[in-house]
């Protein structure tokens, strides 16, 4: 009981800490854009994509940390039916692929301009992703399958569909 309570704070301050760490990257990013526009000191379209890839990061650490509040410091139980356990891992790894495939873009635009040679690296993060959203759709079908062999509850409450009446002529 103890150990759980203690547990669960941790995983809080631990929500909190990258939820605060993600506000501070959108701060950042802004102050950088202000920063550019004022002082000229250096190619404003640069500082945006900049901040483009500073924001799509905050967005990746802030989903962490709310998964984190979420799933471990407030409902603190691990979850009893595949298809819960789906839906959460399935929200969680789509918001890490989004987040990669924006990173990856904001660095093809950066590349693209800069030196193609540095191309490599955003390829390979597009990659990533597309191996990200491969292997979620495996999971996916796997989990699906096990639902239904195991007949969890979550699945049977959900009214099966009915099939078509076919016509006799």
């Amino acid at each position: 009981m103890i150990f759980d309570r203690i547990t669960r704070i941790a995983f809080g301050v631990a929500s909190a800490f990258l939820m605060l760490l993600a506000f501070g990257l959108i701060a950042y990013a802004g102050y950088e854009v202000v920063r550019s526009f004022v002082i000229y000191d250096r190619d404003i379209g640069a500082t945006l994509l900049e901040a483009v890839g500073y924001t799509v990061i905050a967005i990746a650490v802030f989903d962490v940390g709310k998964y984190l509040l979420e799933e471990e410091a407030i409902r603190a139980r691990e979850m009893r039916q595949a298809a819960e356990a789906r839906r959460s891992l399935t929200k969680f790894i789509s918001t890490i692929a989004i987040a990669v495939f924006l990173e990856g873009l904001v660095a093809v635009f950066e590349a693209g301009k800069e030196d193609l040679r540095m191309m490599i690296y955003p390829t390979l993060l597009l990659f990533t992703g597309v191996t990200l959203v491969i292997g979620l759709g495996i999971y996916q079908r796997l989990s699906a399958m096990v639902e239904k062999e195991t007949n969890d509850p979550e699945v049977s409450r959900k009214p099966a569909r009915a099939a078509p009446a076919r016509r006799t002529a």
